[in-house]
């Protein structure tokens, strides 16, 4: 993964959704409503992994000897995933805060949130990435235009064939579009799971490293709450999804809406908005790192 400091650009306004032909037809679309103990695993530091008895709220912590994970019991293919987090407050420079989608391997695919922690009084940094096929490099950047250390916010990942699209309280800051047809890769092969982890990161995370994590400080805590996934559930034993073309059975549309989901005008003014307002590094205006031009998904 390549990690980049936090860069001032001018924005990149992605373009209108496009819509690809996709057959398939609902067989069976999981709506799991959160229960942290029941659908996680702790994947490292175990014991810096809190989660109430009924299983509605965790917390992750960071000391100087470890940070700490989970990763989804299950894999999905295509998914819209929304968790409410509070992020570490006060000075939290140094840690990074994770909440992403990955499949596993060399080529593995990836749908990426990091929250750069901060020193107090600094505003958060939202990382975000996309990998397909192992290749990432598509990082955008924004301040949140809130202090996502006093409360919860919501916190979302629709991924479906159409498109990615990452939102923040319901507006939507990022899209990343099915181009196959232009010969762009697109995650839509590999099953994912659902992670999350707090650790430090002091060599690159605030301001580039230059402000380095205040252990004076610790633990620092990351909490969640309120997570709920509707998506294709991936079964391991007969290497197929719940969303399955050969099967004529149907879901409720309700259920299924975020399959065919795609961002209507009102949606891409607010990607615009969020775009010309708290964009702070946009790969597809970075001319230092691509001389040679824009890699072809910015074009669209």
């Amino acid at each position: 993964m390549v990690h980049l400091g936090t860069h001032i650009s001018s924005t990149s306004l992605l373009s209108t959704t496009m819509r690809i032909g996709f057959c398939v037809t609902l067989l069976f679309v999981a709506v799991v409503a959160g229960n942290f103990n029941q659908d996680f695993d702790a994947n490292w530091g175990e014991g810096n992994v809190k989660i109430s008895p009924n299983g509605e709220l965790l917390t992750l912590s960071l000391d100087k000897t470890t940070g700490s994970g989970i990763k989804s019991k299950a894999q999905y293919l295509f998914g819209k995933v929304d968790i409410q987090l509070k992020l570490v407050p006060g000075n939290s420079a140094g840690t990074v805060t994770t909440y992403y989608l990955s499949s596993e391997g060399k080529n593995h695919d990836e749908i990426d949130l990091e929250f750069l922690g901060n020193l107090s009084g600094d505003p958060y940094v939202l990382h975000t990435n996309v990998f397909t096929e192992g290749k990432g490099g598509r990082e955008q950047q924004f301040y949140l235009w809130f202090d996502p250390t006093k409360d919860f916010h919501t916190y979302s990942i629709l991924w479906n064939p159409q498109s990615i699209v990452i939102s923040v309280d319901g507006t939507p800051i990022r899209q990343f579009k099915n181009m196959e047809s232009s010969g762009i890769a697109y995650p839509k092969e590999q099953p994912m799971w659902l992670y999350s982890s707090l650790w430090d990161a002091e060599d690159w995370a605030t301001r580039g490293g230059l402000i380095k994590t205040d252990w004076t400080q610790a633990p620092f805590v990351a909490s969640y709450k309120n997570y709920s996934v509707q998506a294709c559930l991936w079964s391991p034993s007969s290497s197929s999804s719940s969303c399955n073309s050969n099967n004529n059975s149907d879901n409720s549309s309700s259920s299924s809406s975020w399959l065919n989901e795609a961002l209507d005008s009102s949606g891409l003014e607010r990607i615009k908005w969020a775009q010309k307002n708290y964009m702070i590094y946009n790969y597809c205006s970075d001319k230092i790192r691509f001389p040679q031009g824009f890699p072809a998904e910015c074009s669209s």
